[in-house]
C-alpha cells in the first residue's frame, strides 16, 4: 500500500497538545478530518489541517490517488528540540525559558475496497 507523507517539523507549539488533536483524526477518511480540523477551535488543529492538505496534494499529485478514497492512515507529533531564553531577574541571575517545538506528520492512503 503506497501512502502519501507530509511533515511540518520545529512548529512552534506543544506536542502534548497537538496529540490530543491528532488523535481526533488517526484512522479516518480525509473528508471526515477536514471537518473536524475545521470546527476544532486549537491553535494545533490549523498546523495539523495545512500538514494533511499538503498530503492529500502528494497523493493526488505524486501517486495520482482518487482524492474521495483517502484515508488518513498515520498521524504522529513527535517532540523537535526546545527553544531557549534567557530571562533576566534580580541579583544578575537569569532564569531559562524553555518553549516547546513539535514535529507533524500525517501519512494518507487509499482504503481498500
Amino acid at each position: 500500500m503506497r501512502e502519501a507523507v507530509a511533515r511540518a517539523r520545529f512548529v512552534r507549539m506543544s506536542p502534548l497538545k497537538a496529540r490530543l488533536v491528532i488523535d481526533e483524526i488517526r484512522g479516518k477518511p480525509v473528508a471526515e478530518a477536514r471537518r473536524i480540523l475545521a470546527l476544532s477551535p486549537q491553535k494545533a488543529a490549523r498546523v495539523i489541517r495545512k500538514v494533511l492538505d499538503s498530503a492529500v496534494a502528494n497523493a493526488q499529485h505524486n501517486f495520482e490517488m482518487d482524492v474521495d478514497k483517502l484515508r488518513v492512515v498515520r498521524a504522529v507529533v513527535d517532540e523537535g528540540p526546545r527553544i531557549k531564553r534567557l530571562n533576566p531577574r534580580a541579583f544578575g541571575r537569569a532564569d531559562v525559558i524553555r518553549r516547546a517545538t513539535a514535529h507533524v506528520t500525517v501519512a494518507v492512503a487509499e482504503k481498500e475496497e
